[in-house]
């Protein structure tokens, strides 16, 4: 039976490598539907059934969801979407709380980190044909330790996966930001091409240099920012005004 898909996700890029993902991961006949922002999913959804499927022909069954885009908020489609008869998966940079349970609490069926190598976001795809759910394992090692309570894991918010969505997360006090060795240029470049969801070969070939050179400006930046993914990297450039 084929597959109708909606990838919504701003960066073409990314969108590029999710379709790839997508095609990889099914046998069946796949029809995939590219947006690259609300308004465009919007518009896409009208035509399959509408905000709950039950109207127009041919849904999708399939919808891949970014959170931050140009025009709003991934969420809010999220939350449009509650009773639309597809599986709906989030496929972002971002793996910390603030957006994980919101994600979940909206609907989200899945959580995945577009940072994963391909053959993870294959592996984790194809878990929707046997009836689980798709996370990033990384994701999935932060819901064991929430529900576990592992110390030193990072506190989480009750997820409240069957309540409707509260009101948004007060603001976190935002104090001084700690002090960081500063990056080169070329080490800045690479972040922002790296907050964008570009792969390291992409990367090389924008700036006309080697893979293993792009590797090392890579792990200078982990080693400068104190950290260890690239979502990790990513969230604290943005917040810190670093790219």
């Amino acid at each position: 039976m084929p597959v109708k898909v909606l990838i919504l996700e701003d960066n073409p890029v990314a969108r590029s490598f999710l379709c790839r993902v997508v095609r990889e991961s099914f046998s069946d006949a796949q029809q995939i539907v590219e947006a690259g922002d609300l308004e465009g999913a919007r518009r896409q959804l009208a035509l399959a059934g509408g905000p709950t499927g039950m109207h127009g022909t041919d849904p999708f069954r399939l919808i891949l969801v970014d959170l931050e885009l140009p025009d709003g908020n991934g969420l809010d489609l999220l939350g449009e979407l509650a009773s639309y008869p597809a599986t709906k998966i989030v496929t972002t940079l971002y793996s910390d709380d603030d957006h994980l349970f919101p994600a979940l609490q909206r609907g989200a069926d899945g959580y995945l980190l577009k940072e994963d190598r391909f053959e993870v976001l294959v592996e984790e795809l194809q878990k929707i044909v046997r009836g689980q759910p798709p996370l990033s394992p990384a994701i999935a090692r932060r819901l064991l330790n929430h529900f576990r309570g592992t110390p030193g894991a990072e506190p989480a918010p009750p997820p409240g996966l069957q309540a409707a969505p509260g009101p948004a997360t007060a603001p976190l006090a935002i104090g001084k930001p700690p002090p960081h060795e500063p990056l080169t240029p070329r080490e800045t470049e690479v972040l922002t091409y790296l907050s964008k969801g570009f792969t390291i070969k992409e990367i090389a070939s924008l700036m006309g240099i080697k893979w293993s050179t792009v590797n090392d400006h890579i792990k200078a930046i982990y080693r400068k920012l104190d950290v260890s993914s690239r979502a990790e990297a990513a969230v604290l450039a943005s917040k810190q005004g670093l790219v």
